[in-house]
């Protein structure tokens, strides 16, 4: 004979439908009877169209983000002897700061467990940006995970299926359901992840603009308050910065170009922007593990993040010195006239980079390494006719015409003192401690 349910899933449909307001207990019941399979999955669909239309209270949210980290389990940095700082960003265009920001920080002696994942859609994830180094793996076992953390300061590897399986079951749900953008889901999916990894200190890297998962700045300064809201309620030290993602970060886009750029960011040099941003979250993470007073740019000057670089490379069976794969065939964009790059958008040269290669339409689809975008110019800079503007990477050439038609119209040359159309600086603002 079946245990008798506590809940029925229609009644908590009709109430969030309705909208009222769901109990601590409902809400572990929904997760938990989700996961064992007992909800069936037209009823979550249910349910998380009603929460994105109706809106969770903060104690709701808290409660949703605290059943899907009950689902699975937690893990514990303790051990190790010295603080950890994690930082995950919304995702962009361009977007590799982990690659820079990981050793940066380890070399600092905090201990950073950046647990990573894949990409989807126009974002390549960093576990495919790092793949494309020979050798390099993903899986780690836990204990593999602490050894390197104790042995180099930082690691970042493929997060466990034993992490909030809850959310990987609701994630693959609301991508299919038209309710990713639900800020209540968002929130609980990203931090039930984060709280369960067990790191000490988060800092957020949450996107706006053309380029972002959610492009007006007021429902990413919601989704930041929440995010942080969570991590304080659940004890870990957390702060945001909203980041400018209307124009693509850095010149590469892709996989291998990525981290060849990030290679020349722990050099000492890299594109502007890219330091910038890696030195601002670097700065933030150190500060809530209780390092506020360093010099963070010195230690990407002097090699030693490039030395906790090398390291976590080679503990994970990469080869840091290996040559990163080249594609097979390339096409130069040219400028058709003298003047300045006014305008550069960050989602057609994204979805452009999906189309050569870079990216997948379904987690099953292989990732081409070598594909992707490198831009020669940025917005403010001065271009003359006939020079490249940017160059396509594919090992299939009949994927640049496509590519071609994703960025027509994605970037504009004017005359010097035109207005530069970059949506402003590039950290917006601060929230948090």
């Amino acid at each position: 004979m079946s245990a008798v349910e506590a809940f029925d899933a229609v009644d908590l449909i009709r109430t969030k439908r309705d909208r009222g307001e769901l109990s601590t207990e409902q809400i572990g019941w929904l997760v938990d009877a989700y996961t064992r399979g007992y909800v069936a999955d037209e009823q979550m669909s249910a349910m998380t169209m009603a929460i994105f239309l109706n809106g969770m209270t903060r104690r709701e949210i808290r409660d949703m983000t605290m059943a899907m980290i009950a689902s699975g389990e937690r893990m514990d940095f303790s051990g190790l002897g010295k603080p950890t700082t994690d930082k995950h960003s919304t995702g962009g265009v361009g977007d590799k700061i982990t690659l820079p920001l990981m050793p940066l920080v380890a070399s600092f002696g905090v201990a950073v467990p950046q647990l990573s994942g894949r990409g989807l859609g126009h974002t390549g994830g960093t576990l495919d940006k790092l793949e494309s180094i020979p050798g390099w793996r993903a899986e780690l076992s836990n204990d593999e995970m602490f050894a390197q953390l104790r042995d180099v300061g930082g690691v970042i590897c493929a997060a466990g299926a034993g992490l909030a399986p809850a959310d990987k079951k609701l994630y693959a749900l609301r991508d299919i359901t038209g309710t990713v953008e639900a800020i209540p889901l968002i929130a609980s999916s990203i931090m039930s992840k984060k709280i369960a990894e067990g790191t000490g200190a988060l800092v957020l890297d949450v996107k706006f603009g053309s380029g972002a998962f959610l492009q007006d700045i007021e429902r990413s300064r919601e989704l930041a308050r929440t995010m942080v809201e969570l991590g304080e309620d659940a004890g870990v030290a957390t702060s945001a910065l909203l980041t400018n993602m209307n124009v693509p970060l850095g010149l590469t886009i892709g996989n291998a170009n990525e981290v060849r750029e990030s290679v020349e960011v722990l050099a000492g040099g890299g594109p502007a922007d890219i330091r910038e941003l890696t030195v601002e979250l670097a700065r933030e993470m150190l500060a809530l593990a209780g390092q506020a007073d360093v010099d963070v740019e010195a230690a990407l000057d002097d090699g030693r993040a490039m030395d906790t670089w090398r390291a976590a490379i080679r503990a994970q069976g990469g080869d840091p010195d290996a040559p990163l794969p080249t594609a097979r065939e390339q096409h130069v964009v040219v400028a058709e006239r003298d003047g300045v790059l006014v305008r550069q958008e960050a989602l057609p040269f994204g979805i452009g980079a999906w189309r050569l290669g870079a990216g997948r339409a379904r987690k099953e689809d292989p990732v081409q390494h070598a594909a992707g975008i490198d831009l020669h110019a940025k917005p403010g800079d001065a271009v003359r006719k006939g020079e490249p503007l940017f160059t396509l990477h594919a090992d299939e050439p009949e994927r640049f015409a496509r590519a071609l038609e994703a960025v027509e119209g994605a970037w504009t040359i004017g005359e010097p003192g035109d207005e530069i159309q970059d949506g402003g600086p590039l950290i917006a603002d601060r929230i948090g401690r």
